[in-house]
């Protein structure tokens, strides 16, 4: 893929696991909306996330999206990221948020979350899918259940 977006979850927690640096791997262009960075800066981010997004690193791009209308209720940065994916004519978006999903859905982006960027890398052999869902596990992630055990039953047939 060429084109990702990604709003602040996907990023937050790939950060907190120690995965981050998967996504240039997988991606060619990444790009954030500066709502989005302006989430991982806040004082409610986690330190870890706040000193890597204070020098990001120089694949990452950063676009100082204008403000977008929020009818959806969804939270500021899902919104700048979707309008932003929209606009770019994005390959794909990268959003955890389920309200954020199904909005981005209606409007026709392809999205997958932090547990999609896993299971893509872990189906490169970047990573270990057990160990990054064990990191994981370890943070505030909420995980889908259902999904998460099924691609623990992919990952774990593959070994």
């Amino acid at each position: 893929m060429r084109l990702v977006i990604a709003d602040t979850s996907p990023v937050n927690y790939l950060i907190l696991i120690g995965c981050i640096e998967i996504l240039p791997r997988l991606f060619t262009r990444l790009v954030l909306p500066s709502a989005v960075e302006a989430e991982l800066t806040s004082t409610g981010a986690p330190k870890e996330v706040r000193t890597w997004i204070a020098r990001p690193p120089a694949w990452l791009e950063i676009i100082n999206a204008p403000a977008v209308a929020n009818p959806a209720g969804i939270h500021r940065g899902e919104a700048a990221a979707i309008a932003l994916a929209r606009s770019m004519s994005a390959d794909l978006l990268l959003i955890d948020d389920r309200k954020g999903v199904d909005v981005a859905r209606q409007l026709g982006l392809r999205v997958t979350g932090t547990l999609g960027v896993l299971d893509l890398a872990a189906e490169r052999g970047l990573i270990d899918f057990a160990e990054a869902i064990r990191a994981l596990e370890r943070t505030t992630f909420r995980r889908p259940g259902e999904l998460l055990n099924a691609l623990a039953a992919k990952h774990q047939k593959k070994q």
